[in-house]
Protein backbone atom coordinates (compact mmCIF):
# COMPACT_ATOMS: atom_id res chain seq x y z
CA UNK A 1 0.00 0.00 0.00
CA UNK A 2 1.16 3.52 -0.81
CA UNK A 3 1.57 5.92 2.13
CA UNK A 4 0.43 9.51 1.64
CA UNK A 5 3.91 10.91 2.09
CA UNK A 6 5.01 8.99 -1.02
CA UNK A 7 2.06 10.33 -3.00
CA UNK A 8 3.01 13.84 -1.91
CA UNK A 9 6.56 13.35 -3.20
CA UNK A 10 5.15 12.38 -6.59
CA UNK A 11 3.50 15.80 -7.02
CA UNK A 12 3.46 16.76 -10.66
CA UNK A 13 4.39 13.30 -11.93
CA UNK A 14 2.44 11.05 -14.26
CA UNK A 15 3.46 7.72 -12.74
CA UNK A 16 -0.04 6.72 -11.66
CA UNK A 17 -0.77 3.02 -11.13
CA UNK A 18 -3.42 1.51 -13.38
CA UNK A 19 -6.85 2.04 -11.87
CA UNK A 20 -8.76 -0.93 -10.52
CA UNK A 21 -12.06 -2.01 -12.01
CA UNK A 22 -15.19 -3.27 -10.30
CA UNK A 23 -17.70 -2.02 -7.78
CA UNK A 24 -15.09 0.06 -5.98
CA UNK A 25 -13.19 1.28 -9.01
CA UNK A 26 -11.37 4.55 -8.46
CA UNK A 27 -12.08 5.57 -12.04
CA UNK A 28 -15.28 7.21 -10.77
CA UNK A 29 -16.63 10.29 -12.52
CA UNK A 30 -15.05 12.47 -9.86
CA UNK A 31 -12.00 13.43 -11.89
CA UNK A 32 -14.00 14.45 -14.92
CA UNK A 33 -16.94 15.90 -13.03
CA UNK A 34 -14.72 18.10 -10.91
CA UNK A 35 -13.21 19.58 -14.06
CA UNK A 36 -15.89 22.23 -14.30
CA UNK A 37 -17.16 25.37 -12.68
CA UNK A 38 -19.17 25.16 -9.46
CA UNK A 39 -21.05 28.17 -8.13
CA UNK A 40 -19.49 29.08 -4.79
CA UNK A 41 -20.92 31.03 -1.90
CA UNK A 42 -21.31 34.63 -2.92
CA UNK A 43 -21.56 33.69 -6.57
CA UNK A 44 -17.81 33.12 -7.00
CA UNK A 45 -16.92 30.25 -9.35
CA UNK A 46 -14.64 27.53 -8.06
CA UNK A 47 -12.45 25.56 -10.44
CA UNK A 48 -12.28 21.91 -9.43
CA UNK A 49 -9.96 19.47 -11.17
CA UNK A 50 -8.17 16.61 -9.48
CA UNK A 51 -4.42 16.43 -9.96
CA UNK A 52 -2.53 13.23 -10.60
CA UNK A 53 -1.38 13.32 -6.99
CA UNK A 54 -4.94 13.59 -5.71
CA UNK A 55 -6.03 10.67 -7.88
CA UNK A 56 -3.11 8.63 -6.53
CA UNK A 57 -4.12 9.40 -2.95
CA UNK A 58 -7.68 8.21 -3.64
CA UNK A 59 -6.25 5.00 -5.08
CA UNK A 60 -4.07 4.47 -2.01
CA UNK A 61 -7.10 4.85 0.25
CA UNK A 62 -9.16 2.53 -1.93
CA UNK A 63 -6.46 -0.14 -1.87
CA UNK A 64 -6.14 0.09 1.90
CA UNK A 65 -9.92 -0.15 2.41
CA UNK A 66 -10.38 -3.10 0.09
CA UNK A 67 -7.43 -5.06 1.50
CA UNK A 68 -7.47 -4.28 5.22
CA UNK A 69 -11.13 -3.43 5.90
CA UNK A 70 -13.27 -5.17 3.30
CA UNK A 71 -12.74 -8.78 4.46
CA UNK A 72 -13.82 -7.93 8.03
CA UNK A 73 -16.79 -5.60 7.56
CA UNK A 74 -19.50 -8.11 8.40
CA UNK A 75 -17.70 -9.44 11.48
CA UNK A 76 -16.95 -5.98 12.88
CA UNK A 77 -20.52 -4.86 12.29
CA UNK A 78 -21.96 -7.94 13.99
CA UNK A 79 -19.70 -7.64 17.03
CA UNK A 80 -19.65 -3.82 17.20
CA UNK A 81 -15.87 -4.21 17.14
CA UNK A 82 -13.61 -1.18 16.78
CA UNK A 83 -10.44 -2.35 14.95
CA UNK A 84 -7.68 -0.50 16.78
CA UNK A 85 -4.95 -2.28 14.80
CA UNK A 86 -6.44 -1.21 11.47
CA UNK A 87 -6.74 2.37 12.69
CA UNK A 88 -3.06 2.24 13.63
CA UNK A 89 -2.30 1.08 10.09
CA UNK A 90 -4.36 3.94 8.72
CA UNK A 91 -2.25 6.29 10.82
CA UNK A 92 0.99 4.80 9.51
CA UNK A 93 -0.21 5.45 5.97
CA UNK A 94 -1.07 9.06 6.76
CA UNK A 95 -4.86 8.74 6.73
CA UNK A 96 -5.28 9.97 10.33
CA UNK A 97 -3.34 13.19 9.87
CA UNK A 98 -4.25 14.22 6.35
CA UNK A 99 -4.55 17.94 7.19
CA UNK A 100 -1.78 18.05 9.79
CA UNK A 101 1.46 19.71 8.62
CA UNK A 102 4.45 17.47 8.11
CA UNK A 103 6.27 19.31 10.89
CA UNK A 104 3.80 17.72 13.33
CA UNK A 105 3.97 14.26 11.76
CA UNK A 106 1.04 14.63 9.38
CA UNK A 107 0.64 14.30 5.63
CA UNK A 108 0.41 18.06 5.09
CA UNK A 109 -2.35 17.80 2.49
CA UNK A 110 -5.60 19.68 1.91
CA UNK A 111 -9.33 19.12 2.09
CA UNK A 112 -9.64 17.88 -1.48
CA UNK A 113 -7.23 15.03 -0.71
CA UNK A 114 -8.97 14.50 2.62
CA UNK A 115 -12.45 14.04 1.19
CA UNK A 116 -11.04 11.59 -1.35
CA UNK A 117 -9.61 9.46 1.46
CA UNK A 118 -12.88 9.49 3.42
CA UNK A 119 -14.99 8.69 0.36
CA UNK A 120 -12.89 5.69 -0.65
CA UNK A 121 -12.86 4.21 2.86
CA UNK A 122 -16.59 4.80 3.31
CA UNK A 123 -17.32 2.99 0.04
CA UNK A 124 -16.07 -0.18 1.70
CA UNK A 125 -17.15 0.48 5.30
CA UNK A 126 -19.03 3.63 6.33
CA UNK A 127 -18.32 2.89 10.01
CA UNK A 128 -14.55 3.02 9.58
CA UNK A 129 -14.97 6.00 7.28
CA UNK A 130 -16.81 7.71 10.13
CA UNK A 131 -14.03 6.95 12.62
CA UNK A 132 -11.34 8.24 10.25
CA UNK A 133 -13.40 11.39 9.62
CA UNK A 134 -14.09 12.02 13.31
CA UNK A 135 -10.46 11.48 14.28
CA UNK A 136 -9.17 13.88 11.60
CA UNK A 137 -11.78 16.60 11.81
CA UNK A 138 -12.71 16.76 15.47
CA UNK A 139 -10.06 16.00 18.09
CA UNK A 140 -7.07 16.34 15.74
CA UNK A 141 -8.64 19.25 13.89
CA UNK A 142 -9.40 21.07 17.13
CA UNK A 143 -5.82 20.78 18.35
CA UNK A 144 -4.51 21.89 14.95
CA UNK A 145 -6.74 24.97 14.86
CA UNK A 146 -6.69 26.10 18.48
CA UNK A 147 -4.02 24.23 20.44
CA UNK A 148 -1.07 26.09 21.89
CA UNK A 149 2.32 25.31 20.40
CA UNK A 150 3.04 23.15 23.46
CA UNK A 151 -0.25 21.26 22.97
CA UNK A 152 0.40 20.81 19.26
CA UNK A 153 3.86 19.41 19.92
CA UNK A 154 2.47 17.00 22.51
CA UNK A 155 -0.67 15.75 20.78
CA UNK A 156 -0.50 16.18 17.01
CA UNK A 157 2.42 13.79 16.30
CA UNK A 158 0.63 11.08 18.29
CA UNK A 159 -2.77 11.70 16.69
CA UNK A 160 -1.55 12.19 13.11
CA UNK A 161 0.33 8.89 13.10
CA UNK A 162 -2.43 6.87 14.75
CA UNK A 163 -0.44 6.07 17.85
CA UNK A 164 -3.23 7.80 19.75
CA UNK A 165 -6.93 7.78 18.89
CA UNK A 166 -8.76 11.06 19.46
CA UNK A 167 -12.24 11.73 20.86
CA UNK A 168 -14.23 14.97 20.96
CA UNK A 169 -17.00 15.53 23.50
CA UNK A 170 -19.51 18.27 22.76
CA UNK A 171 -22.97 16.66 22.86
CA UNK A 172 -24.79 16.17 26.16
CA UNK A 173 -28.14 14.55 26.97
CA UNK A 174 -29.69 18.02 27.22
CA UNK A 175 -27.40 19.82 24.77
CA UNK A 176 -27.46 18.35 21.28
CA UNK A 177 -28.00 20.91 18.54
CA UNK A 178 -28.19 23.49 21.34
CA UNK A 179 -24.49 23.30 22.18
CA UNK A 180 -24.86 26.52 24.12
CA UNK A 181 -26.90 24.59 26.69
CA UNK A 182 -23.80 22.75 27.96
CA UNK A 183 -24.18 21.72 31.61
CA UNK A 184 -20.75 20.20 32.14
CA UNK A 185 -18.81 22.61 34.34
CA UNK A 186 -15.17 23.53 34.82
CA UNK A 187 -14.21 25.44 37.96
CA UNK A 188 -10.78 26.97 38.47
CA UNK A 189 -9.02 25.79 41.63
CA UNK A 190 -5.56 27.28 41.88
CA UNK A 191 -3.42 25.87 39.08
CA UNK A 192 -6.06 23.33 38.10
CA UNK A 193 -9.51 23.06 36.57
CA UNK A 194 -12.08 20.71 38.12
CA UNK A 195 -14.56 19.28 35.60
CA UNK A 196 -17.91 17.65 36.33
CA UNK A 197 -20.56 16.43 33.91
CA UNK A 198 -21.01 13.98 31.05
CA UNK A 199 -20.89 13.82 27.28
CA UNK A 200 -23.00 11.49 25.18
CA UNK A 201 -22.71 10.12 21.63
CA UNK A 202 -18.94 10.68 21.76
CA UNK A 203 -17.08 8.94 18.95
CA UNK A 204 -14.06 7.02 20.33
CA UNK A 205 -14.92 7.72 23.98
CA UNK A 206 -14.15 4.11 24.95
CA UNK A 207 -11.12 3.61 22.70
CA UNK A 208 -9.61 7.10 22.63
CA UNK A 209 -6.28 8.03 24.17
CA UNK A 210 -7.15 11.71 24.45
CA UNK A 211 -10.40 13.66 24.42
CA UNK A 212 -11.30 17.31 23.88
CA UNK A 213 -14.31 18.24 26.01
CA UNK A 214 -16.38 21.38 26.36
CA UNK A 215 -17.47 22.77 29.71
CA UNK A 216 -19.09 25.90 31.06
CA UNK A 217 -16.59 28.09 32.89
CA UNK A 218 -19.08 30.96 33.37
CA UNK A 219 -22.74 29.96 33.18
CA UNK A 220 -23.88 33.60 33.27
CA UNK A 221 -22.36 34.15 29.82
CA UNK A 222 -24.18 31.15 28.28
CA UNK A 223 -22.39 30.08 25.07
CA UNK A 224 -19.80 32.84 25.56
CA UNK A 225 -18.88 31.14 28.83
CA UNK A 226 -17.98 27.74 27.33
CA UNK A 227 -14.34 26.64 27.19
CA UNK A 228 -12.57 23.57 25.81
CA UNK A 229 -10.09 21.28 27.53
CA UNK A 230 -7.83 18.46 26.37
CA UNK A 231 -7.68 15.48 28.73
CA UNK A 232 -5.51 12.38 28.54
CA UNK A 233 -6.89 8.89 29.03
CA UNK A 234 -6.28 7.67 32.55
CA UNK A 235 -6.72 11.08 34.17
CA UNK A 236 -8.43 10.51 37.55
CA UNK A 237 -12.10 11.41 37.34
CA UNK A 238 -12.35 10.69 33.61
CA UNK A 239 -14.27 7.47 32.92
CA UNK A 240 -16.21 5.85 30.11
CA UNK A 241 -19.94 5.42 30.58
CA UNK A 242 -22.50 3.62 28.47
CA UNK A 243 -21.47 2.15 25.13
CA UNK A 244 -24.20 2.83 22.56
CA UNK A 245 -25.57 -0.28 20.85
CA UNK A 246 -26.31 1.36 17.50
CA UNK A 247 -28.47 0.38 14.55
CA UNK A 248 -25.66 1.14 12.12
CA UNK A 249 -22.04 2.36 12.05
CA UNK A 250 -21.41 -0.35 14.62
CA UNK A 251 -17.66 -0.69 14.07
CA UNK A 252 -17.22 2.96 15.08
CA UNK A 253 -17.17 3.32 18.85
CA UNK A 254 -19.82 5.64 20.31
CA UNK A 255 -19.88 5.94 24.09
CA UNK A 256 -20.43 8.28 27.00
CA UNK A 257 -17.71 10.35 28.70
CA UNK A 258 -18.17 10.88 32.44
CA UNK A 259 -16.32 13.57 34.38
CA UNK A 260 -16.42 13.37 38.19
CA UNK A 261 -14.19 15.87 39.94
CA UNK A 262 -11.74 15.44 37.09
CA UNK A 263 -8.73 17.63 37.79
CA UNK A 264 -6.61 18.85 34.91
CA UNK A 265 -3.72 21.36 34.90
CA UNK A 266 -4.38 24.94 33.88
CA UNK A 267 -2.57 24.37 30.59
CA UNK A 268 -5.20 21.80 29.58
CA UNK A 269 -7.37 24.75 28.57
CA UNK A 270 -7.40 24.96 24.76
CA UNK A 271 -7.24 28.54 23.53
CA UNK A 272 -8.67 31.22 25.77
CA UNK A 273 -11.34 30.85 28.39
CA UNK A 274 -14.84 31.42 27.01
CA UNK A 275 -13.91 30.70 23.39
CA UNK A 276 -14.96 27.06 23.34
CA UNK A 277 -18.27 27.60 21.57
CA UNK A 278 -16.64 29.61 18.77
CA UNK A 279 -13.96 26.95 18.48
CA UNK A 280 -16.60 24.22 18.17
CA UNK A 281 -18.41 26.07 15.39
CA UNK A 282 -15.16 26.46 13.47
CA UNK A 283 -14.23 22.82 13.95
CA UNK A 284 -17.69 21.72 12.80
CA UNK A 285 -17.35 23.71 9.57
CA UNK A 286 -14.58 21.31 8.57
CA UNK A 287 -16.36 18.37 10.16
CA UNK A 288 -19.38 18.89 7.91
CA UNK A 289 -17.14 18.54 4.86
CA UNK A 290 -15.88 15.20 6.15
CA UNK A 291 -19.41 13.96 6.88
CA UNK A 292 -20.45 15.01 3.38
CA UNK A 293 -17.54 12.94 2.03
CA UNK A 294 -18.56 10.05 4.26
CA UNK A 295 -22.09 10.28 2.85
CA UNK A 296 -20.84 10.36 -0.74
CA UNK A 297 -18.73 7.28 -0.07
CA UNK A 298 -21.69 5.51 1.53
CA UNK A 299 -23.87 6.28 -1.47
CA UNK A 300 -21.15 5.32 -3.94
CA UNK A 301 -20.54 2.02 -2.16
CA UNK A 302 -24.21 1.10 -2.20
CA UNK A 303 -24.48 2.19 -5.83
CA UNK A 304 -21.48 0.08 -6.83
CA UNK A 305 -22.96 -3.03 -5.25
CA UNK A 306 -26.34 -2.36 -6.87
CA UNK A 307 -24.77 -2.05 -10.32
CA UNK A 308 -22.79 -5.27 -9.88
CA UNK A 309 -25.86 -7.14 -8.68
CA UNK A 310 -28.01 -5.79 -11.52
CA UNK A 311 -25.49 -7.19 -13.99
CA UNK A 312 -25.22 -10.59 -12.28
CA UNK A 313 -28.76 -11.36 -11.12
CA UNK A 314 -30.95 -12.88 -13.85
CA UNK A 315 -34.72 -13.11 -14.06
CA UNK A 316 -36.76 -13.99 -17.13
CA UNK A 317 -33.57 -15.10 -18.90
CA UNK A 318 -31.83 -11.74 -18.68
CA UNK A 319 -29.92 -9.62 -16.14
CA UNK A 320 -32.27 -7.49 -14.08
CA UNK A 321 -30.23 -4.48 -15.18
CA UNK A 322 -31.78 -4.93 -18.62
CA UNK A 323 -35.16 -3.92 -17.21
CA UNK A 324 -36.04 -0.27 -17.38
CA UNK A 325 -37.37 -0.19 -13.81
CA UNK A 326 -33.91 -1.09 -12.49
CA UNK A 327 -32.20 1.23 -14.96
CA UNK A 328 -34.29 4.16 -13.74
CA UNK A 329 -33.34 3.44 -10.13
CA UNK A 330 -29.64 3.24 -10.92
CA UNK A 331 -29.75 6.37 -13.07
CA UNK A 332 -31.33 8.35 -10.23
CA UNK A 333 -28.90 6.90 -7.69
CA UNK A 334 -25.87 7.75 -9.82
CA UNK A 335 -27.10 11.27 -10.57
CA UNK A 336 -27.74 12.12 -6.95
CA UNK A 337 -24.42 10.64 -5.84
CA UNK A 338 -22.58 12.72 -8.41
CA UNK A 339 -24.41 15.90 -7.39
CA UNK A 340 -23.51 15.25 -3.74
CA UNK A 341 -19.90 14.66 -4.73
CA UNK A 342 -19.73 18.00 -6.54
CA UNK A 343 -21.15 19.88 -3.56
CA UNK A 344 -18.61 18.17 -1.33
CA UNK A 345 -15.66 18.97 -3.55
CA UNK A 346 -16.85 22.55 -3.87
CA UNK A 347 -16.77 22.93 -0.08
CA UNK A 348 -13.36 21.22 0.09
CA UNK A 349 -11.95 23.51 -2.59
CA UNK A 350 -13.22 26.60 -0.78
CA UNK A 351 -11.60 25.35 2.44
CA UNK A 352 -8.28 24.82 0.69
CA UNK A 353 -8.48 28.34 -0.72
CA UNK A 354 -9.04 29.76 2.75
CA UNK A 355 -12.51 31.05 1.91
CA UNK A 356 -15.56 30.90 4.22
CA UNK A 357 -17.13 27.44 4.14
CA UNK A 358 -19.93 27.59 6.70
CA UNK A 359 -22.70 27.71 4.08
CA UNK A 360 -21.00 25.45 1.54
CA UNK A 361 -20.12 22.77 4.08
CA UNK A 362 -23.63 22.80 5.55
CA UNK A 363 -25.19 22.46 2.09
CA UNK A 364 -22.84 19.61 1.20
CA UNK A 365 -23.57 17.74 4.42
CA UNK A 366 -27.32 18.26 4.18
CA UNK A 367 -27.63 17.10 0.59
CA UNK A 368 -25.04 14.32 0.69
CA UNK A 369 -26.38 12.76 3.89
CA UNK A 370 -29.92 12.64 2.52
CA UNK A 371 -28.63 11.22 -0.76
CA UNK A 372 -26.79 8.49 1.15
CA UNK A 373 -30.07 7.42 2.78
CA UNK A 374 -31.99 7.44 -0.50
CA UNK A 375 -29.33 5.61 -2.49
CA UNK A 376 -28.85 2.97 0.21
CA UNK A 377 -32.61 2.40 0.33
CA UNK A 378 -32.82 2.02 -3.44
CA UNK A 379 -29.83 -0.34 -3.44
CA UNK A 380 -31.76 -2.60 -1.07
CA UNK A 381 -34.67 -2.49 -3.51
CA UNK A 382 -32.40 -3.51 -6.41
CA UNK A 383 -31.33 -6.54 -4.38
CA UNK A 384 -34.94 -7.36 -3.55
CA UNK A 385 -35.32 -9.75 -0.63
CA UNK A 386 -31.58 -10.40 -0.58
CA UNK A 387 -31.02 -6.75 0.24
CA UNK A 388 -32.52 -7.38 3.68
CA UNK A 389 -30.17 -10.17 4.72
CA UNK A 390 -26.62 -9.86 6.00
CA UNK A 391 -25.19 -12.34 3.53
CA UNK A 392 -25.41 -9.53 0.96
CA UNK A 393 -23.53 -6.24 1.38
CA UNK A 394 -26.09 -3.45 0.93
CA UNK A 395 -27.98 -4.15 4.18
CA UNK A 396 -25.30 -2.33 6.17
CA UNK A 397 -25.27 0.84 4.07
Amino acid sequence: MIPLWWCWQQKGTRGIPEQKQGAFATDSPVRESCDRQGAAAGGQPVKMELTDQQVMIRQAAAEFAQKEIGPHVREWDRDAHFPVDVMRQAGELGFLGVLVPESYGGAGLGYVEYVGVIEEIAKVCPAIGLSVAAHNSLCTGHMLLFGSEQQKQRYLPQLATGRWIGAWGLTEPTAGSDAGGTRTTAVRDGDEWVLNGSKTFTTHAAVGDVVVVFASTDASKKHHGISSFVIDKGTPGLTVGKHEDKLGMRASDTSEVVLQNCRVPADALVGREGEGFKQAMKVLDGGRISIAALSVGTAAGALGHAIDYAREREQFDRPIGAFQAIQFKIADMATETEAARLLTYRAATLADEGKPVTTASAMAKLFASEVAVRVAEQAVQVFGGYGFVKDYPVEKY
